[in-house]
């Protein structure tokens, strides 16, 4: 009898041992970098600049060429505003020369006034000449219509893009997937280049 309880221990034991033993090597493999999905916070925004231009290449006409030609490019996807009265907008992207990314930014804008709702766009600024791009990146915080004038590039302004580069220093787009919108605005818009090292 004294063996059956001694058999019946040892099978016990050896149960939560293997238990014990799977959970640990469970735990090994978990601790490993998932290399679909744990991306740093850097190769998240390159993803989703990468997804925005895609879209504008597709919503505005001459879009690569704008791409191309601009000296530098602030790609901002998806800026979320939320609103109650007092409305809030913010954003974070890349600033990208020849194609390249360069730097990090954030863009935050308020507005008071009743509102209610909320909705999201992307907005590409074109900085087209190397003063505008240069003031820019020097700036500690940057504002646009302060530290810089920005143009809103319209369909039904009757403008190309090439001629509105031409003549604007900076030159924003603001889209969703309808398209380019007329009525908005980022005058007063606060970028700030982050540290995403943090």
């Amino acid at each position: 009898m004294e063996r059956i309880i001694n058999c019946s221990n040892h099978r016990y034991g050896f149960y939560w041992f293997s238990v014990v033993l799977v959970a640990f090597c469970w735990s090994i493999i978990l601790a490993q970098p998932s290399y679909g999905e744990e991306k740093t916070k850097a190769e998240k925004i390159d993803a989703r600049v990468n997804e925005t231009l895609e879209r504008f290449y597709k919503q505005v006409k001459d879009g690569r060429t704008v791409a191309r030609d601009a000296k530098g490019l602030l790609v901002l996807p998806n800026v979320g505003k939320g609103a109650f009265i007092i409305g809030a907008e913010y954003g974070r992207g890349a600033l990208r020369v020849g194609g390249k990314t360069v730097d990090y930014y954030s863009m935050a804008a308020g507005s008071i006034g009743f509102q209610i709702g909320g909705q999201a766009k992307d907005i590409i600024i074109s900085f087209n000449s190397d003063e505008a791009l240069k003031r820019f990146r020097a700036a500690k915080g940057w504002e646009a219509g302060v530290d810089g004038n920005v143009a809103l590039f319209t369909i039904g302004g009757g403008e190309n893009t090439l001629s509105a580069m031409n003549e604007n220093p900076v030159l924003a787009f603001i889209f969703d997937v309808k398209g380019l919108m007329a009525d908005m605005s980022i005058k007063g818009a606060k970028f700030n280049k982050l540290d995403l090292s943090k």
